[in-house]
């Protein structure tokens, strides 16, 4: 266990493994950082601290369930959705506690926006995020009978194109040659 467990106040320590036995790690992370950051301790250092506490606790820990993918639970989520979905997107994003993951999103048009679905991280059991996401996304997307856009599926990249992007270059290409036709 880190050293800096025994810096903590009672109260902190007592917060943190709440926090912990909630699965809620960020939470505790962000008391751990709090309350040893004038010591010095930074972020990665506060992970680590609550990193020790999971595997202290162990079974005691009530792990969240990950987001279910099939496609009735997809389905339910889209219908509660507040507009009309113009595509299903997987997105990979990234944080220092998850590593990399991705984000099955609805892609709106009316109202414009996009809706989180589902998160898909790495887990020890089943496929490797990018697969089930696909998987589930092309299942959804052709349920909706919408587009399905992973702009890179076999390599993490937060910065890979979104499927709006390419709309509004379609758009713009439209228009330019429009232009270029009447001129």
């Amino acid at each position: 266990m880190s050293d800096w467990w025994a810096y903590l106040e009672e109260q902190t320590r007592h917060e943190v493994d709440a926090d912990v036995l909630r699965d809620r790690r960020l939470s505790a992370v962000k008391s751990v950082w709090e309350a040893l950051r004038p010591l010095g301790v930074g972020l990665h250092e506060a992970e680590l601290v609550v990193h020790a506490r999971y595997e202290a606790l162990g079974d005691r820990v009530r792990y969240t369930p990950p987001d279910p993918l099939d496609l009735p639970s997809l389905a339910a989520r889209v219908a509660a959705l507040p507009g009309h979905v113009a595509a299903v997107e997987a997105v990979w994003d990234g944080d220092t506690v998850h590593g990399w993951f991705v984000d099955l999103v609805a892609v709106l048009d009316a109202p414009e926006g996009e809706s989180r679905l589902a998160t898909v991280y790495y887990r020890s059991e089943g496929p490797p995020p990018d697969v089930a996401a696909a998987e589930a996304g092309r299942a959804l997307a052709s349920h909706l009978q919408v587009p399905f856009h992973f702009a890179s599926p076999d390599v993490p990249d937060d910065h890979a194109p979104r499927w709006r992007d390419g709309q509004l270059g379609t758009a713009s290409r439209t228009h330019e040659n429009e232009q270029i036709s009447s001129g």
